[in-house]
Order: C-alpha cells, then structure tokens, then sequence
C-alpha cells in the first residue's frame, strides 16, 4: 500500500484585521526590482476603497480586477499568463488571489501555467503539473469553498470542467481575515457555506474515507450545523467559524474526494454557466438517495434562513445537452468511487443520471 504525500499550505495568518500585514508577508519574497506582485482581486473591490488602499503596491506591481460573473475558464487562465508576459520585465515575484473561490482557483491556476508550457487545459487531471509554481498567495473573501486549501484549481475548459490537481497547487501563503467577508450577500453566503458542507458530507460518506479525512470533516460539520442551524453566533463568530469550518472542509477533502453533488454540478456549470455553489445546492437538494441525512439537514438549513432554489433549470435542454452533461458526470470516476465505491458503474447508468437532472 502506498499512501499519498500530501502537501500542504506551508504558512497561514489567522486574525481579524491580518489583511493589514500582507506588505510585511510579502516583503522578502519580493525577487527584484522588476518582479512585480500581481494581485488577482474579484471586481466587487473595484471601488472598495477600505480594502483596495491597503494594497502594499510598489514598484511594477499591479492590479488585475477580475469578474465572477462566470465560474474560471482555462482561456481566462491563458489570457491572463500572456498579458503578465508581454507586460512584466522578469517572471512575477507573486501572485497573490484576492476573492472567493473562483479568483482563488484562478491565482492558484496563474502561477501553475507561468512556469509550465502549453495551454491550462492540457494541466486539467490529476499530476499532471511538471514545474513547481511561483510563489502565491491566496487571500479569501468569503468562506466556504475550501479553495484556500486545496491542491486543485477548478476549470471550465473547451471539454469539461476539471481541476488542476497537483502537489504544486495549494497556495504558499494564506491570510484569513475574517472582516473581509463582511458584506457577503445573504445568498452568496449560504450558497458558499452549503460547498463547505456538501464537502463534508460528501467526505465523511465516501468509501475513501480515512481518519485524516474523518477530524477534519466532522470537525467542519459542527461547525456548519452551529452556524446555519443553531444560528446563535455573533455575526463575528459566525464570520470566523465559517472561514474555519471552510478550511478544515477543505482540509477533510484533501485526502479524500468529494462525491454525487460535485459530480453533477460540474456538468451544469459546463452546459449551463451555473455557478459552483448554487449548482451544488441545486443538486444536492434531490439526493436523498445516496445523503438520506445530509440532505434532510440541508432542507432543515435552507428553511431557515428563507432560502429559495431555482426550479426547472433542466426544463428546456436537448437530448445533446443531456449527453454532454452525463458525459462529463460520468468522467469524473474517483467522486463517483469515492461516493458509491469500485462498483459505481453499475449503479449510475445514463437513464438514472438523466432522471435526477430532469428534476432540476
């Protein structure tokens, strides 16, 4: 038996107002004069000037605003190396991801495809990464993909949404300021905090399951029950626990997989643009089948807080939509081994995978 050598973020910062010590962190990676930081920041900051004017710019250093209107694309990946080598006099000291878990993804993503060549899209798969990447830095603004964390980087390419899963993804540095994911919209934040935990139930009933896994999955659990259902937290503690039970939910994935909800959802955000933490809810709302518990508590939780789910997203697909997306589902064989074990194949077919979608 061989087991995984997993690596791991190598420093994390832990505090409300921490953002302000990013110029201290920063400092002695900086490479020259001409290696600028390049800040990936979700453009909701674009005019957010509490966050933007503490920035530690200097130098050739620059801010790219980026969009989340739309999950990541390998294109934007490659868009984004190109403009950084026509604009840059030397290879960037960083890349430090401002933002949720698309602009994470995209920072992790960056700083992979400026030392390795060819396209993002040839990286999507597992190890499939040569060169280790620049120094990066990952700095989220709301809690619940696990992002922060992990060893992927998730992307819509031209033939399906896939991580790049490699040693060399998991940021250098994290900073977890929890005041950062102070104006998170309602939704957002449940949306966001439901990734957390589809990620722990998905884990702790997976056959990959292990001890490792286990703590931190269980731990991160608790943690969601005790924001979105006791729901008797400061709005402080709540900010806290929530980017905690992120970490350890991302943790708990790590050395696992995660499972049906991830499986299904990657294929609407390919066919139908939907973003990754509704289209987790939106799946994961019709899996009592393979969750029985998790999805009751997770109807328990979107009750509380008046949450309301689109319906009929699936209504007006065409047979070749339905083909791509099962086709995409159906590729991604550890979730489904992870989720229903070596044998999956033999209980999801396409017929049932079209029935759940068109409850969607």
């Amino acid at each position: 038996m061989s087991y995984k050598n997993f690596p791991m973020v190598s420093k994390v910062v832990f505090g409300r107002g921490s953002f302000n010590q990013l110029s201290e962190i920063l400092a002695p990676k900086r490479l020259s004069m001409n290696a600028p930081f390049i800040y990936l920041i979700d453009d909701v900051f674009r005019n957010n000037s509490w966050l933007t004017s503490r920035i530690p710019l200097a130098y050739n250093d620059k801010i790219l605003f980026i969009s989340t209107k739309e999950e990541p694309k390998t294109s934007q990946v490659d868009a984004i190396v190109e403009d950084i080598i026509l604009t840059t006099k030397e290879l960037p000291s960083g890349i430090i991801g401002i933002g949720g878990g698309s602009v994470l993804d995209l920072a992790k993503a960056v700083s992979i495809m400026l030392t390795n060549e060819g396209e993002a899209k040839d990286y999507q798969g597992w190890d499939l990464v040569k060169n280790a990447a620049i120094y990066h830095v990952g700095i989220p603004t709301i809690s619940g993909t696990g992002a922060e964390v992990s060893r992927t980087t998730v992307l819509i390419g031209p033939e399906k949404k896939l991580g790049i899963n490699s040693d060399f993804t998991p940021f250098d540095q994290v900073i977890l300021d929890s005041e950062l994911t102070k104006d998170v919209p309602k939704e957002q934040w449940f949306y966001t905090g439901m990734d957390c935990y589809i990620h722990c139930i998905e884990s702790l009933e997976g056959t990959y399951l292990n001890t490792f896994s286990e703590t931190y999955g269980t731990l991160a659990l608790e943690l969601c029950k005790e924001i979105f259902l006791d729901n008797n937290l400061s709005t402080e503690a709540s900010e806290e626990k929530l980017m905690m039970a992120s970490w350890h939910g991302g943790m708990s994935i790590a050395y696992s997989q995660v499972g049906v909800a991830h499986a299904m959802s990657y294929a609407l955000a390919y066919v139908l643009g939907v973003k990754h933490g509704i289209g987790n809810c939106i799946v994961f709302d019709h899996l009592e089948e393979f969750y029985p518990e998790g999805v009751k508590v997770f109807k328990a939780m979107k009750e509380k807080h008046h949450i309301t789910l689109p319906q009929g997203i699936c209504a007006d697909l065409s047979d070749a939509d339905f083909d791509k997306m099962i086709s995409i589902t159906l590729n991604l064989a550890p979730l489904w081994e992870n989720a229903l074990g070596k044998n999956w194949k033999q209980i999801i077919t396409p017929k049932k995978l079209k029935e759940l979608y068109q409850k969607m």
